[in-house]
């Protein structure tokens, strides 16, 4: 008894229990911290693949969103043609009943107004059946240095149309 007496008095065996404690709170410190650490790495694991997820999500997203917007930017362009369109079908209805204000109101212009209309779309005709070329090729391929003058124009006019032209040119 006097061993255990003198063994718990002496000072080695109590810097043992205290350095002994200490290694077992450092070590129960040790575990907590590792549980905290696996803890935290779960988390940020599920951060980020909720994350991935959710970019994933915003790249879908972004690109219908992109498509979307070519096929809208392509239907306004396609609006802005047919807007042309109507634009065109609506000044040419004002230069129709603009021709019917004319021809009423000036009776001389009339018949002369219907006769160049009636040999302008013989010659459109004859044209689409592939009788004749279309007369800016003869005004290209057989005008005098590549200037339009009036005599030009006139020589490549068909002869009927010559003969309108200076009789109209005699009568004045």
């Amino acid at each position: 008894m006097e061993t255990v007496k003198t063994i718990l008095t002496h000072w080695f065996f109590w810097g043992f229990v205290l350095g002994f404690f200490l290694c077992i709170l450092s070590v129960l410190s040790h575990f907590k911290t590792k549980g905290e650490l696996k803890r935290l790495k779960g988390h940020l694991s599920d951060k980020l693949e909720i994350e991935a997820e959710k970019m994933g999500e915003m790249k879908g997203k972004l690109d219908t969103l992109r498509t979307e917007n070519e096929n809208l930017r392509m239907k306004v362009n396609s609006g802005r043609v047919q807007n042309d369109y109507v634009a065109l079908e609506r000044e040419l209805e004002i230069y129709a009943r603009a021709e019917k204000v004319m021809v009423v109101n000036a009776p001389g212009f009339a018949q002369a107004w219907e006769r160049a209309k009636e040999g302008a779309l013989s010659e459109i005709e004859a044209e689409e059946s592939g009788k004749s070329l279309p007369r800016r090729m003869f005004k290209r391929f057989f005008s005098k240095s590549g200037s339009h003058t009036e005599s030009a124009v006139i020589d490549a006019l068909p002869s009927d149309s010559k003969n309108k032209r200076s009789g109209s040119s005699n009568e004045n």
